[in-house]
């Protein structure tokens, strides 16, 4: 086959191809870039096809291989890779910017609960919530490490007594 018929032949599944396109991308701007790029793979692996086979599935097959690639890379893309010591970016929560009344009125009184603590319990307590770790806490309020562990512990214990009607 010449590269002229070649061509030609290619041209004439430009219907089927954009359909097939559209249906793998559901977009019709995605839909014209697949088949564009249909269109260079196939005309720059012309050499490949072979002589009196079918073109119709070997384009198709192009096409789906490409928005296969092009899924994948746009996943690979969207991951995020922590190289954090302690994984911060994967363990940190995203605010969605919103929050229902609900919420905020259990926050605030959760709040008012912490603040009526001692500020023995009050601040280690407050100190890991906001991040820190163990020996952090111990090393700024100048305590052992098993000291800031249960006055942290009894803290939650406390607090889950004074908020038992919140859990319901």
């Amino acid at each position: 086959m010449t590269a002229i018929e070649f061509n030609n032949n290619l041209i004439k599944l430009e219907d089927n191809l954009e359909r097939f396109a559209l249906s793998l991308t559901s977009d019709r701007e995605e839909a014209k870039d697949l088949l564009q790029e249909t269109y260079l793979k196939a005309l720059s692996y012309r050499d490949k096809f072979v002589h009196y086979t079918n073109l119709k599935a070997w384009a198709f097959t192009i096409m789906k291989n490409t928005f296969i690639n092009n899924y994948r890379k746009a996943m690979r893309q969207n991951t995020t890779i922590d190289h954090t010591k302690d994984l911060y970016y994967l363990n940190n929560v995203q605010e969605s910017g919103f929050s229902s009344p609900d919420s905020s009125y259990q926050y605030d009184e959760i709040s008012k609960k912490i603040e009526q603590l001692d500020d023995d319990f009050k601040v280690p307590f407050k100190m890991h919530h906001q991040g820190y770790k163990y020996k952090e806490i111990a090393e700024k309020l100048n305590l052992k490490i098993g000291t800031v562990k249960s006055r942290i512990f009894f803290t939650r214990k406390k607090l889950m007594e004074n908020l038992e009607g919140y859990a319901a």
